[in-house]
């Protein structure tokens, strides 16, 4: 099933249930979706749907950090809620050691010898991580791997 679809049938869920933060929070995203459609013209892929996610949980999480430091922990909490409604339209997180063993695959297909590649490394772990683990902390992987060879 689309990733939109599954996003609107839970979206009516919500709404039967009454659930006011996930109802909002999925339309959110259903909005942002439809505003990259618009920018595309063309369709979302099941790709985009997940990066636009992905930017939204992103979001949140720095939220909560501010929110945290400018003691307002009602708000903090609203912002972990929003997260965990997020979630469940994420696929599965990858394991520390699947990540390790994708990265060495990348580096080895694409043919990487120096820093110069890490572009082209990185190209081809995206649409396999996307949404599955924070590109931040693979890309600092995959930098410490191309500083070993």
């Amino acid at each position: 099933m689309s990733l939109l679809i599954q996003l609107k049938d839970e979206m009516k869920v919500a709404m039967r249930a009454k659930d006011t933060i996930r109802l909002g929070v999925i339309r959110m995203a259903i909005s942002s979706i439809d505003e990259v459609v618009r920018l595309q013209k063309s369709e979302a892929t099941d790709e985009d749907i997940l990066a636009v996610l992905t930017k939204m949980v992103k979001q949140r999480k720095e939220s909560i950090k501010m929110f945290h430091e400018g003691g307002r922990e009602e708000l903090a909490e609203k912002e972990a809620a929003e997260i965990v409604a997020l979630n469940f339209f994420m696929p599965q997180p990858l394991t520390a050691e699947e990540i390790q063993v994708l990265i060495g695959n990348a580096i080895t297909n694409s043919g990487a010898a120096s820093m110069a590649d890490m572009g082209k490394v990185m190209a081809i772990l995206k649409p396999v991580m996307q949404g599955k683990a924070d590109m931040g902390a693979v890309s600092g992987q995959v930098r410490a791997g191309l500083q070993k060879l």
